[in-house]
């Protein structure tokens, strides 16, 4: 097969990390994984950790355009890895293959998702990243428009509120204009 990002290497057999089957882009040095290969390799090897504490070695390459998968020459979709990293890995679907930009790999290491790579293309995992990735925008909204000491004192507040079993009325209290006038 020839490379899908380079268009000048050939993916050869190899071994990621030493650990299941690849192939790997002689010029370029990306990969390009089959999802059942690595769950394969991940069912025979439960108990394999990654390391905790891994750091990326390269700088990771990120492709913006649409990659053609190389073995059905279709357009591969592209998926994000976490909520904290821009970087997408590129998935086809008919065939079941990943392709990871050189560093990819060591940025999946990195974030603590190596061991879920086959997760990574699922719709649970991109509807989870969505809802993460929501959450850090609208925090950053919020300590901007509150001031951050302000913020963690109405957060403090909220999670103290939401944990009273009379929550309803503790709000109606602050809401209220004047709490203490029978008037509306």
């Amino acid at each position: 097969m020839d490379c899908t990002k380079c268009k000048t290497g050939a993916l050869q057999p190899s071994f990621l990390d030493g650990l299941f089957r690849a192939h790997t882009c002689s010029d370029c040095g990306g990969n390009w994984i089959l999802v059942e290969d690595f769950v394969a390799w991940k069912e025979q090897n439960s108990e394999f950790q990654f390391a905790a504490e891994h750091t990326v070695s390269e700088d990771t390459e990120d492709t913006k355009k649409a990659l053609l998968c190389p073995a059905t020459g279709t357009i591969m979709r592209k998926f994000k890895i976490t909520a904290s990293t821009a970087h997408r890995v590129d998935y086809s679907a008919p065939v079941g293959g990943i392709w990871l930009d050189k560093g990819e790999w060591d940025l999946l290491k990195s974030e603590g998702v190596a061991g879920a790579l086959n997760n990574v293309v699922t719709l649970q995992w991109q509807k989870q990243i969505q809802q993460e990735s929501t959450a850090s925008n609208l925090a950053a909204i919020y300590a901007q428009k509150f001031g951050d000491e302000n913020y963690e004192r109405v957060k403090a507040m909220r999670e103290w509120l939401i944990n009273q079993p009379n929550k309803a009325d503790l709000r109606s209290y602050l809401l209220a204009e004047d709490p203490y006038s029978a008037s509306k």
